[in-house]
């Protein structure tokens, strides 16, 4: 056996857990990656680093490799585990798939917080159309054989998208431009500035999403593009909120309004509403309008919230005025 055992080599203890493990093999990753890594033997660090993993991550390999530490003398002479003796990834090196499989779909990759798919992206992607620039899938390829992301779908973005409230309650068209990528017929990729055409559906929620088919990042080999991911962001007045599809618009009323009772008119993202007071409302309170909110599948709302305002007393009239009502309501207990 080699001086440096698998523990050594990802640099962990030989009772260390599933997760310490999968985090270290994911640091070292990153760290001698031949795309990102100055050392000249970076190409039998990272096929090194992979074939211990391969083996202590597995549980009956790791049982088997333990055993075999605790008596040196026993399988000299073996081919090694998951590759061969001196650490090289063998003939028998994982696939892509195997790879992908071993961090999940869209698993956080390590404490940076990008997905697995991002790999690509910091490891050659970035590099694509510019000079000494790789191809998707280069990065892989040097891990140490039987690596591949051959006909493997793009990466999906994600985006998000201002749509006005009005354009929600109506359903509307918008337009944005993207960079799409475009394969080229010698396997490169390389992007075109492109106007989308988006139909917002009617009735759609706020931080809901809208998909756009083929119009991710490009896929490797003859794989398809990933998709688009546009999250709806809604934009409104500063006098309304949202609580899903249920609306609350504050309403500015006069104190003769709220005391007597009168019907007003207000502009509202359902449109004009004709809106009668009820006699002694006070501010804060809630008048609820069904069916009057986004009009999404599930029936919603709007409530318009009372806020009194009064009036401000800048002339002799006015304070005349206000004494009037002083003397007027002059009986009148206000608990405070």
């Amino acid at each position: 056996m080699a001086e440096k055992n698998y523990y050594d080599i990802l640099g962990v203890k030989k009772d260390a857990s599933d997760a310490d493990i999968k985090k270290k093999y994911r640091k070292l990753v990153r760290q001698y990656h031949p795309d990102v890594s100055n050392a000249p033997d970076a190409d039998n660090k990272i096929a090194e680093i992979n074939n211990a993993y391969e083996t202590i991550r597995d549980k009956d390999k790791r049982a088997e490799y333990d055993a075999m530490l605790n008596n040196p003398f026993a399988g000299q002479g073996g081919g090694g585990f998951g590759g061969s003796s001196n650490g090289q990834a063998g003939g028998g090196g994982q696939r892509w798939e195997d790879m992908k499989g071993q961090f999940g779909e869209g698993e956080a990759f390590g404490n940076g917080g990008f997905r697995f798919d991002d790999i690509f992206s910091a490891f050659g992607r970035g590099a694509r159309g510019q000079e000494g620039g790789q191809s998707q899938h280069s990065g892989f390829d040097q891990f140490g054989g039987g690596f591949s992301a051959q006909d493997s779908k793009g990466q999906d973005q994600h985006a998000e998208i201002k749509v006005d409230l009005a354009s929600v309650y109506n359903g509307d068209d918008y337009s944005i431009k993207l960079n799409v990528p475009v394969r080229q017929l010698n396997g490169n990729v390389d992007y075109d500035n492109k106007t989308l055409k988006i139909k917002i559906p009617k009735g759609i929620t706020d931080g809901k999403q809208i998909r756009l088919a083929g119009q991710g990042a490009a896929g490797s080999g003859s794989g398809k593009n990933g998709d688009l991911f546009l999250k709806v962001k809604i934009t409104h007045a500063d006098n309304i909120r949202l609580e899903g599809a249920n609306v609350y618009q504050t309403v500015n009323i006069t104190p003769w309004e709220a005391a007597l009772g009168e019907k007003i008119n207000v502009s509202t993202p359902a449109g004009t509403l004709g809106v009668t007071i009820p006699k002694n409302s006070k501010s804060g309170s809630n008048l609820r309008l069904k069916g009057k909110g986004i009009p999404a599948k599930q029936a919603s709302d709007l409530y318009l919230t009372l806020n009194i305002v009064n009036p401000e007393v800048n002339t002799e009239a006015a304070t005349q005025a206000y004494e009037q009502l002083k003397q007027a309501f002059a009986d009148t207990s206000i608990n405070r």
